[in-house]
């Protein structure tokens, strides 16, 4: 069977950009790689098909006697491009994508030895009032740093890490079994692509060192559970001389003894004697900036909620302040002495006189009790 054109199998315009050529292949990679398809030969032919057109168009060598002779300019048979017709793993595809998003210094994945130092997360406990309001504090963390004697290269000043000769300073081998050719770490460099022969002193070829270090850290107010503050270079450092990577703060919010947090909005339980409930009053009671005073309506009954706006927090991502919402808890007298017990009794029959105009819920209750015993 005649082979399809290249250009018409990642779908791009012959004269197509190398980032077009290289998009196109990451849509097909991931929509057709073995390792998402399994046992789908339909899908691993197809993926064979991309990756062979992509090897061809992104090498301008190649792709310009693609261009000038078509596939007889490529044939390995007659000495042009030597495609291997391998899949790998999944992240061999995509091995340029993760090295951008993991900060891999160079293209090709740090294959040079130079690797971008690892993010680090540090759990910071605060309370409600430092998230409302916003607060400054010192954290010590452990980390990783670049030496100082051999500047993160490991090896002894005066002196340089040599091209590993068993890979070629790239960090892969192939070893090759028919058809197929499989890639793995250099046993030799363990994937560096460099070898220190003469090791630093201070960290033994490492090229960083253990150490402690304070940082400040400046909590925006507004800040949730959950919420992270990034501290760009703040962590590990690189391995060969590679960028620092990042230390991300995460937040978490000690549980206070009054309020509950949700969203901007605070949430308390407001205990109320049952007489301040049933003849109403005026209560105090505590926000974030100190007290405020409500109003009970008389008849008030238990699970009722006051509103006071703005008594809330304004969220970091938010324009206005949230909401103050106080749950009434009407609260059952306890301790009676005598004189006390008879007032309630005399109460109790005073209101039963007055049939059950006084508990309209109990009688409620009791009448669809009635009604579900006796349909």
């Amino acid at each position: 069977m005649a082979k399809r054109d290249f250009y018409e199998i990642l779908g791009v315009n012959r004269d197509a950009s190398e980032e077009e050529i290289k998009k196109a292949y990451r849509k097909l990679a991931m929509k057709f790689h073995p390792d998402r398809n399994p046992d789908d030969k339909s899908a691993e032919a197809k993926f064979k098909e991309a990756k062979e057109a992509y090897e061809i168009l992104s090498d301008g060598d190649k792709r310009a006697a693609y261009d000038q002779y078509g596939h007889a300019g490529v044939d390995p048979n007659a000495g042009g491009a030597n495609f291997q017709g391998n899949f790998g793993n999944f992240a061999d595809a995509f091995g340029d994508i993760f090295g951008d998003l993991f900060g891999q210094a160079q293209r090709g994945g740090g294959r040079s030895g130079v690797y971008r130092g690892a993010d680090l997360r540090y759990n910071l406990e605060i309370t409600l009032e430092e998230a409302a309001r916003g607060a400054e504090t010192r954290i010590r963390i452990p980390s990783l740093a670049e030496c100082e004697t051999c500047h993160g290269s490991g090896a002894k000043p005066g002196t340089k890490p040599v091209t590993c000769t068993s890979c070629g300073g790239t960090g892969q081998v192939r070893i090759q079994q028919g058809f197929f050719s499989i890639q793995q770490t250099c046993p030799k460099c363990h994937g560096n692509g460099r070898m220190v022969t003469d090791p630093c002193p201070t960290c033994h070829g490492a090229g960083r060192v253990k150490q402690h270090k304070t940082l400040q850290v400046k909590i925006p107010a507004g800040i949730d559970e959950g919420d992270r503050i990034r501290l760009s270079g703040e962590g590990e450092a690189g391995m060969g001389g590679g960028p620092p990577g990042d230390l991300y703060v995460q937040i978490h919010i000690k549980p206070h003894p009054v309020f509950q947090r949700e969203g901007d909005d605070l949430h308390c339980e407001m205990p109320v004697s049952f007489t301040t409930a049933a003849l109403g009053g005026e209560l105090e009671i505590p926000t974030l900036d100190g007290v405020a005073k409500i109003k009970i309506a008389p008849e008030t009954q238990t699970g009722k909620v006051m509103r006071l706006r703005g008594k809330g927090i304004r969220g970091v991502r938010s324009r206005n302040l949230g909401d103050l919402l106080c749950h009434i808890v009407v609260e059952t007298p306890v301790n009676l002495n005598e004189r006390q017990r008879e007032l309630l009794r005399e109460f109790e029959a005073l209101g039963r006189s007055d049939g059950d105009r006084n508990n309209p819920r109990q009688k409620s209750f009791l009448d669809r009790v009635r009604e579900f015993f006796n349909p």
